[in-house]
């Protein structure tokens, strides 16, 4: 099939450091090349793909204009290349797909984040159809289901290859491990409250938020509790800095303040062997099998209860699991089968 991917140009196609569904679009695109497909990319200038990529927009930039102007450009290449592709596959903005919405092209859209209803129903007034919702969580698709439409649920992948299970991690003793964004809803200060009441190291890496409130959130109530002993800052990390800070924690910590749709750092936790311990909000409770791959409780002193027992997860079972259920080759099928269904519709 000739597929297009298209994904919002915020951030490049991999990421160096952050960014979740830019990593999982980057691992969809080569597995479909693997397998026979011709694949585009619309992506953010500086993308590096196998597929042909084509740059849009300016990275970093996400303005109420540059998002006019973006839907704007792309509804320009989509007229001007009537029947180039079998399947548009979007992980941007609806609006993008407005110039196709009536065409017998196939049409996927996936949603990352919490979902406007409304949408899905202008959709139906304007007639759109070859058009499958897919969500990364299901705890997403029912924010977007009562607006009507085809949902499915695909989950966010993570590449086996990249990370190699760790099994010799005394998990008694082990550092415990946060990663993601310094905002609060992802919770970094519970997790250093939860090191410091059960008495063990806990590394945190990720990047620095550039929004005013989170960069204060940051500076006042992170920085100081970081030092050179129990609680560590890294910085953002790459691929092979995320296998050592994963690969070598007792646990990956997720105590999340908001409803996460389904974060990356789940999947690779679990293929390093790391069992995933978490606040049950949005989607990330599906991703964990409570006693075998984590835990997920309700409250900062239950998920402080549970880390003595982190020893009797067996770190085998947690990358089996994530092979199972998160790696890119099943996730890409999910997808292919998708692409063909909407194909033929």
């Amino acid at each position: 099939m000739k597929i297009l991917l298209i994904m919002d140009p915020l951030i490049p196609v991999p990421p160096l450091h952050y960014g979740g569904i830019e990593r999982v679009v980057a691992d969809l695109a080569e597995r479909l090349i693997e397998r026979g497909h011709a694949v585009t990319l619309w992506a953010a200038p500086g993308s590096r793909s196998t597929a042909r990529v084509e740059a849009f927009g300016r990275e970093g930039e996400w303005t109420r204009w540059s998002n006019v102007r973006n839907t704007a450009a792309l509804a320009a290449r989509l007229i001007a290349r009537p029947g180039q592709f079998d399947v548009v596959h979007n992980f941007g903005r609806l609006a993008y797909l407005l110039p196709v919405l009536r065409s017998r092209v196939g049409k996927l859209q996936t949603y990352m984040r919490r979902v406007n209803p409304a949408n899905m129903r202008l959709v139906t007034r304007l007639g759109g159809r070859r058009l499958i919702y897919t969500a990364v969580s299901d705890a997403i698709r029912r924010f977007g289901q009562p607006g009507g439409g085809d949902w499915r649920v695909v989950y966010n992948c993570a590449r086996p290859s990249l990370y190699r299970v760790s099994l010799g991690v005394d998990a008694a003793r082990a550092p415990l491990a946060f990663l993601g964004r310094l905002e609060r809803c992802k919770g970094a200060h519970t997790a250093i409250d939860i090191a410091l009441a059960t008495g063990r190291t806990l590394v945190i890496a990720g990047n620095v938020s550039r929004l005013p409130d989170e960069r204060q959130y940051f500076e006042r109530e992170l920085k100081p509790r970081f030092n050179d002993t129990q609680i560590r800052y890294i910085g953002p990390v790459d691929d092979a800095q995320k296998q050592t800070l994963l690969g070598d924690a007792a646990a990956l910590l997720l105590p999340i303040e908001w409803e996460e749709p389904f974060p990356v750092v789940l999947p690779e936790a679990l293929l390093c062997g790391t069992p995933v311990v978490a606040l049950a909000r949005g989607g990330v409770p599906e991703g964990i099998t409570d006693g075998v791959t984590g835990f997920v409780r309700t409250t900062a002193g239950e998920l402080a209860a549970v880390i003595p027992q982190l020893p009797a997860i067996d770190r085998a079972r947690c990358r089996a699991e994530g092979e199972r259920r998160f790696s890119d080759e099943v996730i890409t099928s999910e997808y292919e089968a998708l692409y063909r269904e909407v194909a033929q519709a």
